[in-house]
């Protein structure tokens, strides 16, 4: 009892503070100045500070701290000693909190308005704090304890000019302990200067010129900075306030000077905006007040037709009149971005005329664009234009397609319609003849031809009402003209005012059809009912009869809400529905043929059957429909009553009349928030849905229980069940759970269970049978789950591997891991036994091949000795065959370069070089002969000839013929290069022209290639285009003089070195194998023994002269050696001016003095087994130091017989007899074959027999393993040839090489190509690179190094050109930016030369680079060497011939070139067709 001893009343407990959320745990109170003050421990560990002062006023919370992370604070708490402190207790830790913390307020008011009585504001120490700790706290004014004496401070003036130095300001102070020790005042971080104190007064200095802000336009016109008070006592800053630096000259429009809130002034004339009045330059030019301002005036709209001259006149005040040295007046128009300008006239101050000038925007989807407009002086000075005037700029065209939307035009614009144009347009622009131009004013202003383009709907009821709305064009221009004469399906229709459209749109309701109407179309007279004012619909109005059939569902809750479905026929006809259920409205939804479906609304009758109507416009549809009002369900019962706050936990549903919902809801609010979920309806009583998740920011998911604001359901209509006053929902913490481990693996052994581990797995229900219901899979696979508080224990399924963990629990998913279940296997007692005697058997087999193995590898060490030793001797043998070979090609080198001085090496001459490159293979081509016409046709060829010149050298022409030649699919790549070779012959005399064309068809290629989506760098690596051999032509004739002076001599250097050193050793005269090669398919692999022999040569110009010595082999053959004794004779002729070999005999003059002829072939030569050995010097024995002699050709009895024979084999034998200048390839597949004779089936050999024949015998090519061994040879080769090879690339990659400059040409081309890069935003320098390379070293390079016959005057055969060939590889190697990874399986000419590719690239980047620094050749420049190089071949060709050789083309594809030329604008400017034609008719035969 709560009572006293004796006494009858209670005594009562009066609430002041109460806490629903966190509930409290512990409470302890102290007294503190007349304050009681409350110290609240709670569940969630907080403590919050009470304040109470009095039993009328209600308790004050002050402030929460949190004390202990988890868990609640326990019951006792105690007070330290001197009550400073307080000693709180949770289930682990004891904590020791200061009873207020003053400190953490900052400023004085916050500090005061806490609420904590312990706190008061300690002035000049500019703190919070207890008045005991605040030093000379009893003198006035030190410490503040009511918010009334905090310290005020103002300033004046509170704001100065950016150009205002040291200014005096006044601050008058508030509350402010005396100041005997002195002040000072701040700027912020600007300036610190002392205060001079007078009373409550203290005067400050502002900051000098360095010190002040700068203020730029971004941030406005005006810097706040904080001016603040230090005390020199303290140190500290007590008092602060807003002072304002501003600068007026961020302003630049008068209004926004005048009108800024500091004391700015505008000078009218400088156009400046400025805190001193006395800068204006003109008295009168001040401006203070916003009405002196020079402004334009708010004008009506201002309206100009496009492309009409018209002036613009404003109307203004105040405008300046210009002085000396100041321009006039413009107008400057923005329109879609682009600025005009237009010259402007001022009347006076106060009106001011844009000059005529016509305007224009772009599209003709905007009928009026309005466009910004400046009216500015002396260039830059704007007039203020406060009302925004804007030119509003208008086409009457634009948009108004008809008749009728052109004269509904605002008529401000005067647009009227033209009929004879059929548009709408100024009068003046429509041609002036009778009663053409419609205006709206005019008195025929009405718009003939109306026409209907759409009615809605196209059906109705009979009885009528149905709104019909008509859509289309001309449908008068006011209400009056349609009001009475429209019909639809011969019925009247009434037009309504409110639907109505001018010119576009008529909205008619339906009267009612006779029973004979059924269908008809929608006719309508504009004004009168002339033809021209008629129109009539295209589609068809029908009268249509509704009928209903059935409603479901047929019952629904008094407070409605049920979704009801009414079936029938034709019930989407007429426009507007109205459905009843007695007398309540159902809300129409949406319908269709065949439905109508609408929404309940609730019943005032109560629970009844009532009666469907539905009304479609004027029709009522009669049919006997009903629809049952049933008792609003209610819920009685819900279980469980709790979730998790990420809901979706099952709960079941016990109520009433619940199978009327269709879509029954559960719904949960919270924080102003809402969350619904789905519900299933079981029968009347019962459903089940899943609880609606609660809307808690996901950050701050409490570990608290919560209980929404509302709880309920949302069933149709029924407003009492939205919210269960009756329930006690509660929402629980959402379970978590751990990761297994930091690396998310658990490692476990098969059986053993998997234990997820967390919190709040068992929510803390009271009555504590909570379950919630989890799931856990083991990758696919579920697993049986034992649930406690804090983990979950799972029986691992049947399973071995890494599988993911995932557990889901309401709508919570979480995936702690994987777990890797390791397989584990017990071995049974017959499986160990099996497993030992295995393990026996493989020991004995192991001892057993050890001791094999022994025996194997002492044989094999022997074996490996014997080879080592084979190694060494063939390793030494290698290099002293390079010593050998290098010194005695270096001598053999120096003698035949000092022979060959400038003029010994025979060059060809520019004819006949320009011919092998262009025209290759070709001997005799018709450029180089005379036209041969029959003469009476002579005068027309030629003249048609002279003026097809002419339009080769037509630009246009020329570019439109190679391309439309280019596109024909007949157009062969061998015609490609042709053509490219014949049209440089013909321009040889114009190559400035030439350059012209090349360079446009190149910059066309680079497009088109990257357009195709090609990778850029395959752009000129193949001749696939009338621009590559182009290109190569071009170099071909630039680069004849860098050949003769420079690159010439190490190119013949380097040819002559590699035939002198293959012909060191064998060289099979039918394979063309040689034991000295750089090719490995050229390469003999065998051992041949041959002895080197010197002959004396009697000279055949000279018998009486000294014989000659000529180095020969033993086993060369006869016509082998003819050829050595030639080049040793003939060694300063050029090839194609010495004797053939195949005409002269070789002749042995023996001691005896007997004379034999030797031959290849005679009656000694040896046949074995189908195979005849050609005969050597060995085969006639012939000795060192013999006497031959080259003689004329005798015809022996042996020649005569075997006439055909030797003529045969010479013929596939011996290169020599043909004199061949074709590309290499061509060349290659004349290397000699081996022959059969056809009427003997004798196969012919020389050294080595050729694989395909089999008939191998030891001592041949042997086996492919030995035969490897001879690649070696080839290292010795290279070696050899090595510095010529460097010499060449050196000459060919060097910009200024033995005093010869990099010919114009190149540099003039590197250049286009990288202003071509430059162009297309390639900026990858492998790009550029590979560009360049493929445009010169592999374009014009690699054809000389391969074919030098076509620069010399020589004979190649097929070793030279096979060792060519890996040089000209290496050349191009050395020019890719690939990197090539190379292996035992590469080819053997990419290895020989492997390491020495690295640094003939580095050679090629430094050559680029270089020529890139070089200064550009300016197009005079190389105009004038183009014009030189012309003028020195002018008439190397003739130019007739290669004319019509390229009228052949013409020919062919005449009507494809006419066709290009009829497209192409400029070539139809030119007439170049008819030109083209008139040749055709010259050049042909039957004219």
């Amino acid at each position: 009892m709560n009572a006293p001893l004796g006494v009858s009343e209670m005594v009562r407990g009066l609430p002041i503070f109460t806490e629903d959320g966190d509930r409290m745990t512990s409470v302890i109170a102290y007294v503190y100045k007349n304050h009681s003050l409350a110290f609240v421990g709670t569940k969630s560990g907080k403590m919050k500070k009470i304040r109470v002062d009095g039993p009328t006023n209600s308790a004050l919370e002050y402030e929460i701290v949190q004390v202990v992370d988890t868990g609640p604070i326990l019951r006792d708490m105690a007070f330290s000693m001197d009550h400073e402190h307080l000693y709180i207790m949770s289930e682990k830790q004891l904590t020791r909190v200061p009873v207020e913390s003053c400190g953490q307020y900052k400023t004085c008011s916050t500090c005061l308005g806490s609420g904590d009585p312990h706190c008061g504001w300690c002035v000049l120490h500019n703190t919070c704090t207890r008045k005991e700790r605040c030093e000379r706290s009893s003198e006035p004014r030190r410490f503040a304890s009511e918010m009334k004496q905090c310290v005020r401070l103002t300033v004046h003036p509170n704001n100065i000019s950016v150009s205002q130095y040291n200014v005096l300001l006044v601050l008058e102070t508030y509350n402010v302990p005396e100041l005997s020790a002195g002040v000072n005042c701040t700027f912020e971080d600007l300036s610190e200067m002392d205060g001079l104190v007078v009373g409550n007064q203290i005067q400050c200095i502002s900051p000098a010129a360095k010190e002040v802000p700068q203020i730029i336009m971004e941030n406005g016109d005006h810097h706040i900075v904080q001016l603040q008070l230090k005390s020199k006592e303290t140190g500290m800053t007590f008092a602060s306030t807003s002072f304002v630096f501003y600068n007026c000259s961020v302003h630049n429009s008068c209004l926004s000077c005048v009108e800024s809130p500091y004391r700015c002034h505008w000078c009218k004339y400088r156009h400046v905006c400025t805190h001193d009045p006395r800068s204006c330059s003109f008295q009168e030019g001040r401006v203070k007040l916003p009405e002196d301002c020079p402004q334009l005036l708010q004008a009506d709209k201002i309206l100009v037709p496009v492309e009409v001259i018209k002036p613009i006149t404003l109307k203004a005040k105040n405008l300046p009149q210009p002085q000396s040295g100041q321009r006039g007046y413009e107008c400057i128009l923005t329109i879609q971005g682009n600025e005009q300008r237009v010259p402007a006239l001022r009347f006076n101050s106060s009106s001011v005329q844009c000059q005529n000038t016509s305007y224009s925007y772009e599209g003709m989807e905007i009928n009026s664009l309005p466009v910004e407009l400046t009216v500015v002086w002396n260039g830059n000075f704007n007039i203020d234009n406060p009302a925004q005037n804007k030119v509003h700029l208008y086409k009457c065209g634009a948009m108004r397609d008809s008749c009728g939307l052109c004269l509904k035009a605002d008529p401000d614009f005067e647009c009227g319609w033209c009929e004879g144009q059929n548009q709408c347009t100024l009068k003046h622009h429509c041609p002036i003849q009778e009663n053409q131009w419609l205006e709206l004013s005019g008195t025929k202003g009405k718009c003939t031809n109306p026409r209907i383009t759409d009615i809605i709907p196209v059906t109705g009821p009979r009885e009528g009402g149905t709104k019909v709305t008509i859509r289309g064009e001309n449908l008068g221009l006011e209400f009056r003209d349609i009001a009475s004469h429209v019909k639809v399906a011969g019925v009247e229709c009434k037009p309504l005012v409110e639907g109505y459209i001018p010119a576009e749109q008529i909205v008619c309701e339906m009267g009612e059809a006779k029973p004979s109407q059924h269908a008809g179309f929608v006719e309508i007279c504009v004004a009168e009912c002339k033809p021209e004012f008629m129109a009539r619909s295209s589609q068809l109005y029908y009268f249509m009869t509704l009928t209903l059939s059935d409603l479901k569902p047929k019952r629904g809750p008094v407070s409605g809400g049920t979704q009801v479905t009414i079936t029938g026929t034709n019930l989407n006809a007429g426009s507007n529905v109205v459905v009843t259920f007695g007398r309540q409205p159902c809300l129409f939804y949406r319908r269709s043929t065949k439905h109508i479906v609408c929404n309940t609304t609730a019943s005032d009758d109560g629970f009844d059957k009532v009666k469907v109507s539905v009304r479609v416009d004027k029709a009522k549809i009669h049919q006997e429909l009903q629809f049952e009002y049933m008792e609003d369900p209610t819920i009685l019962r819900i279980e469980p009553e709790w979730s998790i706050i990420s809901g979706n936990t099952p709960i079941a549903v016990w109520g009433t009349h619940l199978d009327l919902i269709q879509n029954p809801q559960i719904r949960a609010k919270h924080g102003g928030k809402e969350h619904v979920n789905i519900c299933e309806v079981q029968n009347a009583t019962e459903m089940t849905c899943q609880a609606p998740a609660l809307p808690v920011d996901p950050n701050h998911q409490s570990e608290l229980t919560e209980r929404p604001e509302e709880f309920g359901f949302i069933l149709d209509n029924v407003q009492s069940l939205l919210i269960l006053n009756k329930t006690n929902f509660t929402y629980y913490p959402n379970p978590v759970f751990e990761a297994f481990n930091p690396s998310g693996i658990l490692e476990l052994k098969p059986g053993t269970p998997i234990i997820l581990k967390g919190k709040n797995l068992i929510p803390p229900v009271t009555g504590g049978n909570a379950k919630l219901n989890y799931t856990v899979l083991i990758g696919e696979k579920p697993c049986v789950v034992t649930v406690s508080d804090v983990q979950l224990l799972c029986e691992s399924p049947n399973l071995i591997g890494r599988h993911k963990v995932m557990a889901r629990v309401g709508g919570l998913e979480f995936s702690p891991g994987m777990v890797y279940i390791s397989p584990d296997s017990p071995l049974s007692l017959p499986a160990i036994v099996s497993i030992a005697v295995a393990g026996g058997l493989l020991i004995i087999f192991i001892v057993a091949v050890l001791i094999a193995y022994k025996r194997k590898s002492r044989e094999s060490d022997l074996t490996l000795k014997r080879l080592q030793m084979q190694m060494d001797n063939l390793e030494s043998r290698v290099a002293l065959e390079c010593k050998e070979a290098f010194a005695e090609l270096q001598t053999d080198i120096h003698e035949l370069t000092s022979d060959l001085d400038g003029a010994g090496i025979p060059f060809l001459d520019y004819r006949t070089y320009t011919m092998r490159v262009l025209f290759p293979g070709i001997e005799d081509h018709p450029v180089l002969r005379d036209l041969e016409v029959p003469g009476y046709r002579q005068e027309r060829v030629e003249k048609g000839l002279k003026l097809f010149a002419q339009l080769i050298n037509n630009k246009v022409f020329l570019l439109s013929f190679i391309r439309t030649l280019e596109s024909q699919r007949s157009f062969s790549m061998r015609d490609r290069g042709n053509v490219a070779s014949l049209i440089m012959t013909v321009l040889q005399s114009k190559l400035e022209y030439a350059t012209d064309v090349l360079k446009q068809l190149l910059a066309d290629l680079i497009d088109k290639n990257l357009e195709s989506k090609n990778h850029p760098k395959l752009l000129l690596r193949r001749t696939e285009s009338v621009a590559e051999k182009m290109l190569t032509n071009w170099f071909t004739f630039l680069l004849y003089k860098f050949l003769k002076e420079c690159a010439g001599e190490p190119l013949f250097s380097l040819f002559c070195a590699i035939k002198q050193q293959m012909e060191k050793g064998p060289i099979d005269s039918i394979t063309g194998e040689a034991r000295y090669s750089l090719s490995e398919d050229k390469l003999i692999r065998q051992q041949i023994d041959y002895k080197t022999l010197v002959l004396s040569c009697v000279n055949p110009d000279n018998v009486n002269s000294p014989e000659i010595p000529v180095k020969i082999l033993n086993c060369d053959t006869i016509t082998q050696v003819k050829e050595k004794i030639l080049d040793a004779i003939f060694k300063n002729v050029p090839c194609s001016h010495r004797p053939k070999a195949a005409d002269m005999d070789l002749e042995w003059r023996q001691v005896s003095g007997a004379r034999m002829i030797l031959q290849d072939e005679d009656i000694t030569t040896k046949i074995e087994n189908d195979w005849k050995r050609l005969n050597t010097l060995a085969h006639y024995q012939v000795p060192d130091g013999s006497v031959v002699a080259l003689v004329s050709k005798q015809v022996t009895a042996y020649n005569a017989v075997n006439n055909s024979t030797v003529s045969r084999t010479s013929a596939s034998k011996y290169e020599n007899m043909i004199r061949y200048t074709g590309s290499p390839d061509s060349l290659r597949s004349r290397t000699p074959m081996i022959t059969p004779d056809l009427e003997s089936g004798v196969k012919m050999w020389h050294l080595v027999k050729n694989h395909e024949h089999g008939d191998q015998k030891e001592g041949d090519r042997g086996s492919k393993m030995v035969s490897e061994i001879y690649l070696t040879r080839l290292l010795a080769t290279k070696g050899t040839l090595q510095k010529f090879v460097d010499d060449l690339f050196e000459t060919i990659f060097s910009t200024a090489h033995r005093g010869s400059a990099l010919p114009l040409a190149i540099k003039y081309m590197f250049d286009f190509l990288d202003e071509q890069a430059d162009k297309h935003n390639i900026h990858d320098p492998h790009v550029r690179h590979t560009w360049k390379s493929n445009c010169l070293p592999l374009r014009f390079w690699v054809n000389m190094i391969k074919n030098p016959q076509f620069v010399f005057d020589i004979h190649k055969n097929s070793i030279t050109d096979a060792c060519l060939s890996v040089v000209a590889q290496t050349f191009m190697d050395s020019c890719s930016t690939s990197e090539h990874r190379l292996g035992k399986d590469s080819p053997s000419n990419k290895l020989l030369y492997a390491k020495d590719i690295p640094s003939y690239k580095n050679w090629v980047e430094r050559y680029y680079s270089d020529i890139g620094k070089m200064p550009a050749i300016s197009d005079q420049d190389m105009n004038a060497y183009l014009a030189e190089q012309s003028r020195m071949h002018m008439n190397e060709f003739n130019t007739m011939s290669a004319l019509s050789e390229i009228y052949s083309y013409v020919g062919k594809y005449s009507e494809e070139i006419l066709g290009a030329l009829d497209q192409d604008d400029q070539a139809g400017k030119q007439k170049l067709a008819y030109k083209l034609e008139q040749v055709i008719t010259l050049m042909s035969i039957d004219s």
